[in-house]
Protein backbone atom coordinates (compact mmCIF):
# COMPACT_ATOMS: atom_id res chain seq x y z
CA UNK A 1 0.00 0.00 0.00
CA UNK A 2 2.94 2.18 0.72
CA UNK A 3 4.57 1.77 -2.33
CA UNK A 4 0.93 2.66 -4.29
CA UNK A 5 1.01 6.00 -2.64
CA UNK A 6 4.76 6.81 -3.38
CA UNK A 7 4.11 5.84 -7.14
CA UNK A 8 0.82 7.75 -7.40
CA UNK A 9 2.72 11.06 -5.69
CA UNK A 10 5.52 10.75 -8.40
CA UNK A 11 3.05 10.47 -11.18
CA UNK A 12 1.81 13.57 -10.46
CA UNK A 13 4.62 15.44 -9.99
CA UNK A 14 5.60 14.10 -12.95
CA UNK A 15 2.82 15.39 -14.79
CA UNK A 16 2.51 18.98 -13.46
CA UNK A 17 6.71 19.41 -14.50
CA UNK A 18 5.50 18.14 -17.66
CA UNK A 19 2.71 20.64 -18.03
CA UNK A 20 5.09 23.24 -16.93
CA UNK A 21 7.85 22.70 -19.72
CA UNK A 22 5.21 22.53 -22.16
CA UNK A 23 4.13 25.86 -21.25
CA UNK A 24 7.94 27.15 -21.48
CA UNK A 25 7.92 29.13 -18.31
CA UNK A 26 10.22 29.76 -15.82
CA UNK A 27 7.96 29.21 -12.58
CA UNK A 28 9.57 26.66 -10.21
CA UNK A 29 8.26 23.22 -9.96
CA UNK A 30 5.45 23.93 -7.40
CA UNK A 31 4.61 21.72 -4.47
CA UNK A 32 3.56 18.77 -4.49
CA UNK A 33 0.06 19.33 -3.49
CA UNK A 34 -0.23 22.14 -6.00
CA UNK A 35 -2.45 21.71 -8.24
CA UNK A 36 -2.16 22.30 -12.39
CA UNK A 37 -4.56 24.72 -14.01
CA UNK A 38 -6.18 24.37 -16.77
CA UNK A 39 -8.63 26.38 -18.47
CA UNK A 40 -11.57 25.14 -20.38
CA UNK A 41 -13.77 27.67 -22.00
CA UNK A 42 -17.22 27.23 -24.11
CA UNK A 43 -18.68 29.71 -26.25
CA UNK A 44 -22.36 28.88 -25.45
CA UNK A 45 -24.41 26.50 -23.91
CA UNK A 46 -26.31 23.69 -26.03
CA UNK A 47 -26.67 20.66 -26.12
CA UNK A 48 -23.61 19.73 -28.44
CA UNK A 49 -21.27 22.01 -26.54
CA UNK A 50 -22.03 20.87 -23.39
CA UNK A 51 -21.84 17.18 -24.63
CA UNK A 52 -18.05 17.91 -25.95
CA UNK A 53 -17.27 19.45 -22.52
CA UNK A 54 -18.56 16.81 -20.57
CA UNK A 55 -16.82 14.47 -22.79
CA UNK A 56 -13.14 16.02 -22.32
CA UNK A 57 -13.45 16.38 -18.62
CA UNK A 58 -14.54 12.63 -18.38
CA UNK A 59 -11.36 11.68 -20.50
CA UNK A 60 -9.30 13.85 -18.44
CA UNK A 61 -10.33 11.91 -15.41
CA UNK A 62 -10.29 8.54 -17.11
CA UNK A 63 -5.98 9.38 -17.96
CA UNK A 64 -5.70 9.95 -14.31
CA UNK A 65 -5.95 13.99 -14.29
CA UNK A 66 -8.78 14.67 -11.67
CA UNK A 67 -10.30 17.94 -11.02
CA UNK A 68 -9.40 19.03 -7.27
CA UNK A 69 -7.10 15.70 -7.47
CA UNK A 70 -4.14 16.88 -9.70
CA UNK A 71 -5.19 19.67 -12.15
CA UNK A 72 -7.66 22.34 -11.30
CA UNK A 73 -10.19 22.78 -13.66
CA UNK A 74 -11.63 26.78 -14.80
CA UNK A 75 -14.64 26.35 -17.11
CA UNK A 76 -15.71 29.75 -18.43
CA UNK A 77 -18.89 29.92 -20.35
CA UNK A 78 -19.00 32.40 -23.05
CA UNK A 79 -22.34 32.79 -23.69
CA UNK A 80 -21.51 34.18 -27.08
CA UNK A 81 -20.08 37.41 -26.36
CA UNK A 82 -17.20 38.04 -28.09
CA UNK A 83 -16.13 40.64 -25.08
CA UNK A 84 -16.81 37.57 -22.93
CA UNK A 85 -13.97 35.68 -24.58
CA UNK A 86 -11.19 38.19 -24.74
CA UNK A 87 -11.66 38.17 -20.65
CA UNK A 88 -11.71 34.42 -20.23
CA UNK A 89 -8.74 34.22 -22.56
CA UNK A 90 -6.77 37.19 -20.36
CA UNK A 91 -7.78 35.26 -17.10
CA UNK A 92 -6.55 32.27 -18.31
CA UNK A 93 -2.96 33.71 -19.40
CA UNK A 94 -2.93 35.36 -15.66
CA UNK A 95 -3.93 32.73 -13.91
CA UNK A 96 -1.02 30.81 -15.96
CA UNK A 97 -2.72 28.17 -17.19
CA UNK A 98 -1.01 25.04 -18.00
CA UNK A 99 -3.48 23.78 -20.65
CA UNK A 100 -6.78 25.44 -21.75
CA UNK A 101 -9.20 23.55 -23.75
CA UNK A 102 -11.19 25.90 -26.01
CA UNK A 103 -15.72 24.73 -26.97
CA UNK A 104 -16.11 26.25 -30.48
CA UNK A 105 -14.63 28.13 -33.31
CA UNK A 106 -14.67 31.54 -31.68
CA UNK A 107 -13.60 30.45 -28.67
CA UNK A 108 -10.42 28.93 -29.87
CA UNK A 109 -9.49 31.76 -32.14
CA UNK A 110 -9.84 34.30 -29.38
CA UNK A 111 -7.44 31.96 -26.81
CA UNK A 112 -5.02 31.44 -29.88
CA UNK A 113 -4.99 35.06 -30.21
CA UNK A 114 -4.29 35.78 -26.72
CA UNK A 115 -2.92 32.39 -25.14
CA UNK A 116 0.44 32.29 -27.80
CA UNK A 117 2.32 30.39 -25.22
CA UNK A 118 0.05 27.73 -23.77
CA UNK A 119 -0.77 24.68 -24.87
CA UNK A 120 -4.41 24.66 -26.84
CA UNK A 121 -7.05 21.56 -27.75
CA UNK A 122 -9.47 23.17 -29.23
CA UNK A 123 -12.79 20.67 -30.01
CA UNK A 124 -16.26 21.17 -31.96
CA UNK A 125 -14.23 23.16 -35.14
CA UNK A 126 -15.36 22.61 -38.58
CA UNK A 127 -12.40 23.43 -40.21
CA UNK A 128 -9.11 24.30 -38.40
CA UNK A 129 -7.05 25.83 -41.47
CA UNK A 130 -10.39 27.91 -42.79
CA UNK A 131 -10.47 29.31 -38.87
CA UNK A 132 -6.78 30.22 -38.95
CA UNK A 133 -5.98 27.74 -36.06
CA UNK A 134 -3.32 25.87 -37.89
CA UNK A 135 -1.31 26.00 -41.16
CA UNK A 136 -2.58 22.15 -42.07
CA UNK A 137 -4.82 19.28 -40.16
CA UNK A 138 -1.23 16.92 -40.43
CA UNK A 139 1.01 19.66 -39.05
CA UNK A 140 -0.46 22.50 -37.04
CA UNK A 141 2.36 24.24 -36.68
CA UNK A 142 1.55 26.04 -33.86
CA UNK A 143 0.22 25.85 -30.37
CA UNK A 144 -3.29 24.54 -31.33
CA UNK A 145 -4.76 21.59 -32.60
CA UNK A 146 -7.47 19.54 -31.44
CA UNK A 147 -10.81 17.74 -33.28
CA UNK A 148 -13.29 19.07 -35.82
CA UNK A 149 -16.75 18.37 -36.11
CA UNK A 150 -17.04 18.23 -39.29
CA UNK A 151 -20.04 16.46 -40.43
CA UNK A 152 -21.17 14.23 -43.26
CA UNK A 153 -22.60 17.22 -45.36
CA UNK A 154 -23.27 15.06 -48.56
CA UNK A 155 -25.25 12.33 -46.47
CA UNK A 156 -27.14 15.27 -44.86
CA UNK A 157 -28.27 16.26 -48.18
CA UNK A 158 -28.89 12.44 -49.76
CA UNK A 159 -31.28 12.27 -46.21
CA UNK A 160 -33.37 15.00 -46.87
CA UNK A 161 -33.42 14.08 -50.97
CA UNK A 162 -34.93 10.71 -49.64
CA UNK A 163 -37.69 12.19 -47.21
CA UNK A 164 -38.70 15.14 -49.94
CA UNK A 165 -37.44 13.87 -53.42
CA UNK A 166 -39.40 16.00 -55.12
CA UNK A 167 -37.59 18.76 -53.86
CA UNK A 168 -36.29 21.43 -56.51
CA UNK A 169 -35.49 24.21 -54.06
CA UNK A 170 -34.00 23.78 -50.80
CA UNK A 171 -32.63 26.84 -47.83
CA UNK A 172 -30.42 26.93 -45.37
CA UNK A 173 -29.83 29.12 -42.68
CA UNK A 174 -26.47 30.04 -40.91
CA UNK A 175 -24.42 32.73 -38.95
CA UNK A 176 -23.02 34.96 -41.14
CA UNK A 177 -20.55 35.96 -38.94
CA UNK A 178 -18.95 32.34 -38.65
CA UNK A 179 -16.22 31.23 -40.72
CA UNK A 180 -16.63 27.89 -40.41
CA UNK A 181 -20.73 27.66 -40.75
CA UNK A 182 -19.77 29.33 -44.28
CA UNK A 183 -17.48 26.50 -44.75
CA UNK A 184 -19.90 23.83 -44.10
CA UNK A 185 -22.57 26.19 -46.68
CA UNK A 186 -20.28 26.06 -49.11
CA UNK A 187 -19.87 22.03 -49.15
CA UNK A 188 -23.46 21.63 -49.11
CA UNK A 189 -24.45 24.11 -52.24
CA UNK A 190 -21.88 21.97 -54.55
CA UNK A 191 -22.99 19.12 -53.40
CA UNK A 192 -26.66 19.94 -54.18
CA UNK A 193 -25.61 21.29 -57.49
CA UNK A 194 -24.30 18.61 -58.43
CA UNK A 195 -28.13 16.80 -57.84
CA UNK A 196 -29.77 19.75 -60.07
CA UNK A 197 -31.13 21.65 -56.56
CA UNK A 198 -31.24 25.40 -55.95
CA UNK A 199 -29.88 26.04 -52.74
CA UNK A 200 -31.32 29.58 -50.87
CA UNK A 201 -29.65 31.40 -47.99
CA UNK A 202 -30.60 33.63 -45.07
CA UNK A 203 -28.60 34.51 -42.68
CA UNK A 204 -28.66 35.49 -39.55
CA UNK A 205 -26.67 37.15 -36.81
CA UNK A 206 -28.24 36.66 -33.46
CA UNK A 207 -30.70 34.25 -31.91
CA UNK A 208 -33.63 36.77 -32.69
CA UNK A 209 -32.87 36.97 -36.52
CA UNK A 210 -34.01 33.36 -36.91
CA UNK A 211 -37.61 33.16 -37.00
CA UNK A 212 -37.66 35.70 -39.59
CA UNK A 213 -34.95 34.66 -42.02
CA UNK A 214 -36.63 31.15 -41.63
CA UNK A 215 -39.57 32.98 -42.74
CA UNK A 216 -38.22 34.76 -45.62
CA UNK A 217 -37.75 30.75 -47.00
CA UNK A 218 -41.32 30.13 -46.52
CA UNK A 219 -42.90 29.28 -49.76
CA UNK A 220 -39.41 28.87 -51.64
CA UNK A 221 -38.28 25.44 -50.64
CA UNK A 222 -39.41 22.19 -50.09
CA UNK A 223 -37.02 21.16 -47.36
CA UNK A 224 -34.30 23.27 -45.26
CA UNK A 225 -30.76 22.55 -43.83
CA UNK A 226 -28.65 23.71 -41.67
CA UNK A 227 -25.19 23.24 -40.64
CA UNK A 228 -23.52 22.95 -37.30
CA UNK A 229 -24.18 26.90 -36.20
CA UNK A 230 -23.71 27.93 -32.47
CA UNK A 231 -26.45 30.75 -33.09
CA UNK A 232 -29.07 28.03 -34.57
CA UNK A 233 -28.36 25.42 -32.23
CA UNK A 234 -29.04 28.02 -29.24
CA UNK A 235 -32.71 28.43 -30.73
CA UNK A 236 -33.93 25.65 -32.71
CA UNK A 237 -37.11 25.65 -30.82
CA UNK A 238 -38.15 29.41 -32.42
CA UNK A 239 -37.13 28.11 -36.22
CA UNK A 240 -39.58 25.35 -35.55
CA UNK A 241 -42.33 27.68 -34.60
CA UNK A 242 -41.85 28.71 -38.25
CA UNK A 243 -40.66 25.67 -40.23
CA UNK A 244 -43.17 23.53 -38.56
CA UNK A 245 -46.60 24.68 -39.24
CA UNK A 246 -45.48 25.34 -42.85
CA UNK A 247 -44.84 21.70 -42.80
CA UNK A 248 -41.11 22.07 -43.98
CA UNK A 249 -38.60 19.22 -43.50
CA UNK A 250 -35.52 20.37 -41.43
CA UNK A 251 -32.09 18.33 -41.93
CA UNK A 252 -29.72 19.54 -39.09
CA UNK A 253 -25.77 19.26 -39.00
CA UNK A 254 -25.69 17.30 -35.49
CA UNK A 255 -27.87 15.46 -32.96
CA UNK A 256 -28.63 18.26 -30.53
CA UNK A 257 -30.63 20.09 -33.26
CA UNK A 258 -32.64 17.45 -33.89
CA UNK A 259 -33.60 16.50 -30.57
CA UNK A 260 -34.79 20.42 -30.10
CA UNK A 261 -37.00 20.14 -32.99
CA UNK A 262 -35.63 19.44 -36.65
CA UNK A 263 -36.70 16.28 -38.29
CA UNK A 264 -33.18 14.56 -38.32
CA UNK A 265 -29.80 14.07 -39.17
CA UNK A 266 -27.21 12.19 -40.19
CA UNK A 267 -24.48 12.98 -36.77
CA UNK A 268 -21.15 13.23 -35.09
CA UNK A 269 -20.94 12.04 -31.47
CA UNK A 270 -19.90 15.37 -29.59
CA UNK A 271 -19.59 13.27 -26.45
CA UNK A 272 -16.56 11.08 -28.66
CA UNK A 273 -15.48 14.14 -30.08
CA UNK A 274 -15.06 15.46 -26.15
CA UNK A 275 -13.53 12.53 -25.12
CA UNK A 276 -11.01 12.39 -28.55
CA UNK A 277 -10.02 15.98 -27.39
CA UNK A 278 -9.65 15.22 -23.57
CA UNK A 279 -7.81 12.15 -24.36
CA UNK A 280 -4.89 14.75 -26.43
CA UNK A 281 -4.93 17.09 -23.80
CA UNK A 282 -3.77 14.38 -21.59
CA UNK A 283 -1.22 13.23 -23.84
CA UNK A 284 0.31 16.87 -23.75
CA UNK A 285 -0.20 17.20 -19.80
CA UNK A 286 2.61 13.15 -19.92
CA UNK A 287 4.68 15.42 -22.05
CA UNK A 288 4.24 12.79 -24.69
CA UNK A 289 3.32 15.31 -27.27
CA UNK A 290 2.93 19.33 -28.23
CA UNK A 291 0.53 20.52 -30.19
CA UNK A 292 2.29 21.52 -33.54
CA UNK A 293 3.26 17.89 -33.89
CA UNK A 294 -0.24 16.58 -33.29
CA UNK A 295 -2.75 15.94 -36.22
CA UNK A 296 -6.03 17.37 -36.05
CA UNK A 297 -8.30 14.31 -35.52
CA UNK A 298 -11.73 13.73 -37.84
CA UNK A 299 -14.86 11.58 -36.65
CA UNK A 300 -15.19 8.87 -39.06
CA UNK A 301 -18.61 7.98 -39.26
CA UNK A 302 -22.19 9.79 -38.23
CA UNK A 303 -25.09 8.25 -36.61
CA UNK A 304 -28.85 8.78 -38.13
CA UNK A 305 -31.44 10.30 -35.96
CA UNK A 306 -34.76 11.06 -36.38
CA UNK A 307 -36.93 13.18 -33.93
CA UNK A 308 -40.65 11.26 -34.34
CA UNK A 309 -42.83 14.16 -32.61
CA UNK A 310 -41.56 16.50 -35.55
CA UNK A 311 -42.36 14.11 -37.82
CA UNK A 312 -45.50 13.35 -37.01
CA UNK A 313 -46.56 17.45 -36.66
CA UNK A 314 -45.30 17.80 -40.44
CA UNK A 315 -46.83 14.98 -41.37
CA UNK A 316 -43.82 12.92 -43.21
CA UNK A 317 -43.24 8.80 -42.00
CA UNK A 318 -39.98 8.04 -41.88
CA UNK A 319 -39.10 4.86 -44.11
CA UNK A 320 -38.31 1.97 -42.00
CA UNK A 321 -35.30 1.33 -44.10
CA UNK A 322 -33.98 4.63 -42.82
CA UNK A 323 -34.67 3.94 -39.04
CA UNK A 324 -32.69 0.93 -39.00
CA UNK A 325 -29.98 1.33 -37.16
CA UNK A 326 -30.65 5.17 -36.47
CA UNK A 327 -31.39 7.48 -32.89
CA UNK A 328 -35.21 7.76 -32.65
CA UNK A 329 -36.35 10.86 -30.58
CA UNK A 330 -39.92 10.09 -29.36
Amino acid sequence: MQISKITRRSAIALSVAAALTLAGCGDKEPAKSELVPVGIVQLVEHSALDACTKGVKDALAERGYKDGVNIKIDFQNAQGDQSNLHNIATRFVSNKDKLIFAVATPAAQAVATTAKGTPIVATAITDFVAAKLVKSDEQPGGNVTGVSDLGPIEAQLELLLKLVPDAKAVGTIYNSSEINSKYQVDIFKKAAEKRGVQVLEATVSNVNDIQQAAASLNGKVQGMWLPTDNVLASAIPALAKVANPSKIPVIAGERGMTEAGCLGSISVDYYEIGRMTGQMGADILDGKKKPAEMPVQHVANGTPVFNMKTAAAIGITIPDELKKGAVLFQ
